[in-house]
């Protein structure tokens, strides 16, 4: 029995799932004639509370898209140290963009509203960048699943209106975040200019992501998506898992919450653990004591059947996910239990 850790992205799409996906009605999405694709943006946008969406063949595409929507060459984005946009999009708003980042040293991941506030560009100082945009993302990867108060987005939304910035949510994980915080979609909707979501991580759809906009930023997308390479034919079988997804996948997401969280706390108990934070969902970040080996530690978990990531600097990261069943977990809190280094 092989259990990957690694990332919620490895899970493989449910045989209810290829079911539905083989029955798709489908179509050339590139002339919109995709009938399950243009059922699935409408689905999310409204869900969300916004007007359009369109399905990107990930978060990354997605991501970069709203970022030229919403900058000019020259311009800078306001995001945390960790932000996804800057860290693993492979330099992606700088080549496809022509944007600096100011980079903030958030919580968790997590930024703000004084802190955007006070790292805006005055528009009449021509020596630096002209502040145009605002990124934050919910749950943050890097802040270990983290989830964002809807209270202080709002704050962040806020500022954005008075400096005349636009607002953009990085939400790959964002139904994690809704099902963690029982909020409702429609207040990101009101919240943010554009919104990211995918279909692919917590949700176990093969690929694909959404953009979620006002018509008029979502007819500007399709332009920018087809530069970028996103266009597709039928892509409707994918976007049909993305609709099961929706329908079957979300309210279970609080599985995979109760499982980091329980993991978390055997963890906080050994003594070759240095540090493990906070875990609000599906992700779980810790650190071993120095005197341990990492690269042993992980051979000794693999030895075991059970795989797991570093992320550097010592940290390492659990992600509890679709395709890690009950039995699985018994066996992982069972190994953690009697693991002594």
């Amino acid at each position: 029995m092989e259990i990957n850790l690694v990332s919620d992205t490895v899970t493989k799409p449910t045989p209810e799932m290829l079911e539905f996906m083989f029955k798709a009605d489908v179509g050339d999405d590139v002339y919109k004639q995709d009938p399950t694709v243009n059922t699935l943006q409408r689905m999310v946008a409204n869900i969300f509370g916004m007007e359009d969406a369109l399905f990107f063949p990930s978060g990354t595409m997605a991501n970069q898209a709203a970022i030229k929507l919403h900058t000019q060459p020259g311009e800078q984005l306001i995001a945390d140290k960790y932000a996804h946009v800057f860290n693993y999009e492979g330099g992606g708003v700088s080549f496809n963009s022509g944007v600096s980042c100011s980079l903030l040293d958030g919580d968790r991941g997590m930024i703000n509203a004084r802190q955007v506030e006070s790292a805006i560009n005055p528009p009449d100082f021509y020596h630096a960048p002209l502040t145009s945009l605002v990124c934050v993302e919910n749950t943050t990867n890097k802040g270990g699943g983290a989830c964002y108060d809807i209270a202080e987005l709002q704050k962040i939304r806020q500022v954005c209106d008075n400096h005349n910035l636009k607002f953009h949510l990085d939400g790959a994980r964002i139904w994690n975040a809704l099902v963690a915080k029982r909020e409702n979609p429609r207040l990101y909707g009101e919240t943010f200019h554009t919104i990211s979501v995918c279909l692919s991580k917590g949700l176990g759809a093969p690929i694909g992501s959404l953009l979620i906009s006002d018509k008029e930023t979502i007819e500007k997308a399709l332009r920018v998506r087809k530069i970028l390479g996103g266009g597709m034919r039928q892509v409707g079988y994918m976007a049909a898992a993305g609709i099961y997804a929706l329908q079957h996948h979300v309210g279970r997401l609080a599985e995979d919450h109760r499982r980091a969280k329980e993991l978390a706390y055997i963890l906080s108990q050994k003594s070759w653990v240095h540090k493990v934070e906070a875990v609000e969902t599906n992700i779980l970040i810790f650190t071993i004591s120095p005197r341990i080996s990492e690269a042993g530690f992980l051979d000794k978990l693999r030895q075991k059947n059970i795989q797991i990531s570093s992320m550097g600097q010592g940290k390492l990261r659990i992600v509890t996910h679709l395709d890690y069943r009950e039995v699985m977990h018994s066996y992982v809190v069972e190994t953690l239990q009697k693991l002594e280094l």
